[in-house]
């Protein structure tokens, strides 16, 4: 419930922050993407499966315990559970017991069960952090496309400005007869190419706001507005080298985290399926009772004197000899007395050898050597592949850097440059190629340095990620 709570106000913020109008921050856009990515609550829920299987694996180690109450109605010829005789009438029967059992030794195969569910559980929670960090930096690189369109926008409204006041203003001359009307058409053309550059950088601009509103999973709104991110380090070099970066995602980021502890699970699986093979010693103890309708007792109540068939002869007088006989009266016995009575307790030890079972213990320790051999692999080849892609990725974000240096002095250059040609073009002197070759030079020269800007912050970006660092 804290969880649900949680992901329906972050959606509720986000949808009145964008309602309002307010910038929607890096951090908020991540929050939001992470409580309603489909993958990250998969695995959270992968994780809360897998935490109830450690548990159970400890809990396995204690007694068990187990009751069992029946109760019967025969009729006709059957057996009296209270004498274990034959008797033919009706009859109530009732029994109750009481069991419980203990594993001893079984080659510890429950110990390293813990274990093992231990280690698949903690191996879960960095899948799960794994599935965060990974929708995180899709995040990342969506806001940072909008940032980026949206300043390409801003850069192609001013070009489309700045081609509007030459056009008003050749349109003024072009009235008087003071220039030539291609002169005036040339304008014109390329007002109208900044003006298509407007509805596709618009385009661009709309389709990532709809790719960052699908990672957030909430709708859409064209009136989102984010805030920008600081642009400081651009002027600083990355000073960590690939080497140092790989040798703390090794310790740090959770994809090798969840590999590795993949691997020792596998390993103490291994040694359950061992366990198999070992005898098994277990302790048991067992408490019964019953109860039986015709179950009854003889109650005594009182002694009289009989005449018996034997006699005395006293002066050839014949007298019967007077014998005492007890007197009883049959009851039933009351339910409680007959399971007090009838209780029986029993203790024992068993042992259970393994002798042979169609090799099936041997056949799964041979399965799980091959499960391991497999986790092997796979942490393995996740380091390479991590190594590699760091390698890569500060190949890009130098490249990007390099680049962005290149072009801050290419803008420079042509801004020169235009401006030259302007006040040429402006005093009749220049040509109108002359003016928008210069233009058209600076123009794509702002736009390749805005890509590179926002280019190199993405790979700066992505190297934090590797290292565990907070990405805003």
């Amino acid at each position: 419930m804290k969880n649900i709570f949680t992901n329906l106000s972050l959606v509720f913020l986000c949808s009145v922050a964008m309602a309002q109008n307010e910038k929607l921050t890096l951090k908020q856009c991540v929050e939001t993407g992470i409580n309603n990515n489909l993958l990250v609550q998969q695995s959270n829920l992968q994780m809360q499966s897998d935490e109830i299987n450690w548990k159970q694996a400890k809990l396995n180690l204690l007694p068990n315990l187990n009751g069992s109450v029946s109760h019967g109605f025969n009729q006709g010829r059957s057996i009296d559970p209270f004498t274990n005789g034959y008797i033919n009438q009706s009859n109530n029967t009732g029994s109750y017991n009481l069991s419980s059992g203990l594993v001893l030794f079984n080659g510890f195969s429950l110990l390293n069960s813990v274990k093992q569910t231990s280690l698949a559980y903690q191996a879960s929670k960095m899948d799960w952090q794994q599935a965060k960090d990974n929708i995180t930096i899709n995040i990342i690189l969506a806001y940072l496309q909008v940032l980026s369109n949206a300043e390409q926008l801003q850069q192609a409204k001013n070009q489309l400005g700045l081609s509007k006041q030459q056009v008003d203003r050749l349109e003024v001359l072009n009235q008087q007869g003071a220039i030539n009307p291609s002169d005036l058409s040339d304008l014109k053309g390329q007002f109208s190419g900044d003006q298509l550059s407007i509805i596709n950088v618009q385009n661009a601009l709309e389709s990532s706001k709809l790719t960052l509103c699908q990672l957030m999973n909430i709708p859409y709104n064209k009136n989102m507005e984010l805030e920008k991110i600081s642009v400081e380090s651009l002027a600083s070099k990355y000073e960590d080298t690939p080497e140092k970066i790989y040798s703390t995602a090794l310790t740090q980021l959770a994809l090798v985290k969840a590999v590795d502890l993949r691997k020792l699970s596998a390993e103490k699986g291994l040694k359950v399926t061992k366990g198999q093979l070992f005898p098994t010693l277990s302790f048991g103890a067992n408490t019964n009772t019953n109860y039986s309708s015709t179950a009854s007792q003889e109650v005594f109540l009182n002694s009289t004197n009989i005449a018996s068939a034997d006699y005395v002869t006293v002066n050839n007088t014949q007298y019967s000899v007077m014998k005492q006989v007890n007197n009883f009266s049959s009851q039933n016995i009351s339910y409680g007395k007959q399971l007090k009575n009838n209780r029986f307790t029993s203790f024992d030890l068993s042992l259970r050898i393994p002798i042979f079972n169609g090799l099936q213990v041997r056949n799964r320790v041979k399965q799980a050597q091959l499960t391991l051999k497999n986790t092997e692999l796979v942490a393995a080849t996740t380091k390479t592949q991590l190594q590699q892609n760091i390698e890569q990725a500060y190949i890009n974000m130098s490249s990007a850097s390099d680049r962005y240096k290149t072009l801050l002095e290419q803008v420079a250059a042509y801004a020169e440059s235009f401006r030259v040609a302007e006040v040429r073009f402006n005093s009749g002197l220049g040509t109108p190629i002359d003016y928008l070759t210069a233009k058209n030079n600076l123009d794509r020269s702002n736009i390749n340095l805005i890509n590179a800007r926002y280019d190199y912050v993405l790979r700066t970006k992505v190297l934090d990620y590797y290292q565990g660092k907070a990405l805003w």
